[in-house]
């Protein structure tokens, strides 16, 4: 298969939807400049069926894209734009299944329970696609996150709505005080390629979790576990604190990514929740095949013709403090489905409206935000204790916070999914070098999650330098995010200090923990100045959309742009975490709110890169226009509503296509381009008013895509490009 000057991914959802309109134009004006730009299928259905090719018709089977993609990433031929993609939980991975058995795939059921070996089997395949399963292939190199200046601009022209704060807001963050992660982490640097040995010791034996582990020297390992004890006792008490102080209930968690440990944790805080109905019914639950991991959702259907247990649950809810909910009109709650409340989106949103989270009644109130570990809560904590001092950001007058994190060959990739285990009994687990030597020792109970992580020493040497060229860059306050007192972190400000130090640069850095980087960086953005946060790669992850959507409203629209270490490059176009929203709407009422301003910044830097790398003198008129296109989008107000009525995503790429062939067309360094465009330019404007109205066919009505996890291509097309004006122009 040869490969594309540009891959563009394709992916799920929301996203998706919009690629059905958006890459048709994109493939017209690449074109133009001899640039071809072809699609790689990482999408959640895509890896299933890629998994499962032996039980596919010849004519069902597909290639393992995602495997070719992790191969081209280590090339510096790679030119990819990558959009979100779902981090499947089980709930989400079990409902692909049931659609594409539906659609006559014939794949195996996902087994919850598995008994056999064959059910062994199945399951590891599936598992392997669970969670953050694509985001560690393709990121073979460090982040650097960012708003594009001209969405700066905007957001600050044009500020958004920010909730106002009290300072006696009853809003608080909980978090465990021992006992979690933080507190019982270890870490150590190899001197040496080591081979490693994860092994539990029991009174009946030694058991083997983990073999055939390798890691060159120079990777800083860690080892940690949660204490499922500790875990219990802090959830209970936070649900009785919460009910004295009159607030809403609320649990903020990463099951998606963190696709072995928080979804265990969710589990524990639904038994805790529900913890009178399962002392009184245990047997019958575990008869119905609950699975507290699995969330209230599954419970309730599981026991839906158990009279005595939903009374029991009801009679439960009213004993309970009022919980936060994802939709209070379905009554669905905060602890219905694990991957429904997503920490990265849920906090800032909730930081964002003055403290507030819905409640059962439909209204507005001051939230515990229950986070149990305690390795990134002080984050969180530390914004809201801010704000009830300080009152809400100003978005017109606010800096921004920009983000290089190190994630580079799975840099500390939320509990190492591999290496992520809940144990069956207790014991000692140790990580056991090839010459005998003990690395990591932690005693551990039944039903502890024991967790390692690494982080190589080429991403961390690599993410030093990238901050130390964009704090030159920018002149901006730079600051480490790490914390002296956490082994972890120790041990990577060991590799940081000297190389600021032989660099000459160890002036324009500081060094902080999480809670004193926060304030340090909100004091910073609330005088107008910008400042650079350079962390690891779960605060990345929780940074590129706390900042945003202070900043923009929203962290769909950053500039993400992954420098891969063997030259290549990544263009991600921003978070979908509200993606599954966008999509209900869609088929419900026609309208698709999604906005790809996000896309629109990823391919004008995928232009200009690929005119950089292969000289491409036409591809930098291409990613030059991009850039007028995306300003004349925010300048015209040319985005997508949030409403029935409202321009929605396939109108604003109407308008991307316009000002793209205008700006084509006007600009003077290259006449054959210009030529080209200006007929199109010239098109697309005299029929304005046909292919918006075209555009709107379908609006406030049910929209039929032919599935959710895998659209039928013909329906598709026909809702997302609804216009044959439009079609017939760009072809």
């Amino acid at each position: 298969m040869t490969t594309p000057d540009i891959i563009y991914t394709k992916v799920d959802e929301a996203p998706e939807l919009a690629s059905a309109s958006l890459l048709p134009i994109i493939q017209r004006f690449a074109k133009a400049a001899g640039i071809s730009v072809g699609t790689r299928d990482i999408s959640l259905a895509g890896r299933i069926l890629a998994t499962f090719p032996e039980n596919l018709t010849d004519d069902q089977r597909i290639s393992d894209d995602l495997a070719a993609l992790g191969e081209l990433v280590k090339t510096a031929e790679a030119n990819v734009i990558k959009l979100p993609n779902i981090s499947a939980s089980v709930p989400q991975l079990v409902a692909a299944v049931t659609e594409l058995q539906g659609k006559g795939f014939a794949i195996p059921d996902y087994p919850e329970t598995p008994e056999t070996d064959a059910e062994k089997a199945i399951r590891a395949r599936y598992d392997a696609i669970k969670g953050s399963a694509v985001n560690p292939v393709l990121r073979e190199g460090n982040s650097d996150r960012r708003a594009a200046a001209a969405v700066k601009t905007y957001a600050q022209n044009n500020p958004h709505r920010m909730g106002a704060w009290s300072a006696d807001s009853k809003t608080r963050v909980a978090s465990m005080s021992g006992g979690d992660f933080f507190s019982n982490e270890t870490s150590v640097t190899l001197a040496e390629d080591t081979h490693v040995q994860i092994v539990l010791e029991t009174a009946g034996g030694d058991k083997i979790l983990k073999d055939g582990l390798s890691y060159p020297a120079g990777t800083v390992l860690d080892a940690t576990f949660m204490s499922a004890a500790a875990l219990g006792a802090f959830l209970a008490d936070e649900i009785e604190k919460t009910k004295a102080e009159g607030v809403l209930f609320s649990l903020h968690m990463k099951a998606t990514m963190m696709k072995v440990s928080d979804p265990i944790i969710f589990g524990h805080a639904v038994k805790a929740w529900l913890a009178p109905v399962f002392d009184q019914f245990s047997e019958e639950l575990k008869a119905a095949g609950v699975n507290p991991n699995s969330g209230m959702a599954d419970l309730l259907a599981r026991v839906a013709d158990h009279p005595e247990i939903l009374a029991a649950i009801e009679e439960n809810r009213a004993n309970r403090p009022p919980m936060y909910m994802v939709n209070s009109d379905k009554g669905i709650t905060n602890l219905h489905v694990s991957s429904d409340v997503i920490i990265d989106a849920s906090m800032p949103a909730l930081i964002r409206a003055g403290g507030k989270g819905w409640g059962p009644d439909g209204e507005e109130h001051d939230a515990v935000c229950v986070i149990p570990d305690n390795s990134y809560a002080p984050v969180y904590d530390e914004a809201i204790t801010f704000f009830k001092g300080n009152g809400a950001l100003d978005p017109a007058t606010a800096g921004t916070v920009q983000n290089l994190g190190l994630m580079a060959q799975k840099a500390e990739e939320y509990g190492s999914h591999p290496t992520t285990f809940e144990i069956a009994e207790a014991g000692i687990v140790k990580m056991i070098a090839g010459d005998g030597t003990v690395l990591h020792s932690h005693e551990v109970q039944a039903g502890d999650i024991w967790r390692s992580a690494s982080a190589r020493k080429a991403p961390i040497e690599d993410w030093v330098q990238l901050a130390i060229a964009r704090q030159k860059a920018t002149g901006y306050r730079a600051i480490f995010w790490l914390d002296a007192d956490r082994a972890h972190d120790a041990e990577l400000i060991s590799y940081v200090k000297p190389i600021l130090q032989d660099s000459g640069v160890e002036d324009k850095f500081e060094i902080m923990t999480p809670r004193q980087a926060t304030r340090a960086s909100l004091e910073t953005i609330t005088k107008g100045e910008n400042t650079i946060a350079i962390t690891g790669n779960v605060l990345r992850d929780y940074l590129t959309d706390l900042f945003p959507i202070l900043e923009l409203a929203t962290s769909a629209k950053m500039l993400s742009i992954v420098k891969l270490m063997q030259g290549g490059g990544l263009f991600e176009t921003g978070a979908g975490g509200s993606a599954p929203k966008h999509v209900q709407q869609l088929h419900s009422e026609g309208h698709l709110r999604w906005d790809s301003l996000g896309e629109f910044c990823a391919l004008g830097e995928s232009l200009t890169f690929l005119a950089d790398a292969k000289g491409n003198a036409k591809a930098r008129v291409l990613g030059a226009a991009v850039d007028t296109a995306t300003q004349g989008i925010l300048d015209d107000n040319r985005s997508p509503g949030r409403k029935v009525g409202q321009p929605d995503n396939r109108d604003s790429h109407y308008w991307f296509a316009r000002y793209w062939a205008e700006a084509l067309a006007a600009q003077s360094e290259d006449a054959d381009m210009a030529a080209e465009f200006a007929p199109l330019a010239h098109a697309l404007a005299e029929n304005e008013a046909t292919i918006l109205a075209e555009l709107d066919t379908g609006e406030g009505s049910e929209a039929d895509t032919g599935g959710y996890y895998l659209n039928d291509p013909a329906k598709l097309e026909a809702v997302m490009r609804p216009s044959a004006t439009l079609n017939g122009i760009i072809g």
